[in-house]
């Protein structure tokens, strides 16, 4: 399977309740590159590069969040790799 992009905006009870976190273990477990970060509007957002079925299993992730957290939604994008991202990081 050919790596992909997965750009995400999660939606809900997501910042201040350790989500960044979360996907900080969960896209470095799944050993994929990319970024997350809150956003000023509330959400967090992730960009995310890997195999599709990697990029698949954080999405799923995503949708859960962690204890304390509430998604309300997760819009997300595919698209071709771009191999900006050596490492995956929390960006603030």
């Amino acid at each position: 399977m050919a790596d992909r992009r997965l750009s995400a905006r999660v939606h809900g009870v997501v910042q201040g309740v350790g989500f960044r976190a979360f996907v900080l273990r969960s896209a470095r477990a799944l050993r994929v590159t990319g970024a997350v970060a809150n956003r000023r509007d509330g959400t967090v957002a992730v960009e995310a590069e890997g195999p599709e079925e990697a990029l698949q299993s954080l999405l799923r992730d995503l949708e859960k969040g962690p204890v304390g957290s509430v998604v309300d939604r997760v819009e997300s994008t595919w698209s071709d790799t771009t191999g900006s991202f050596a490492t995956f990081d929390i960006e603030l």
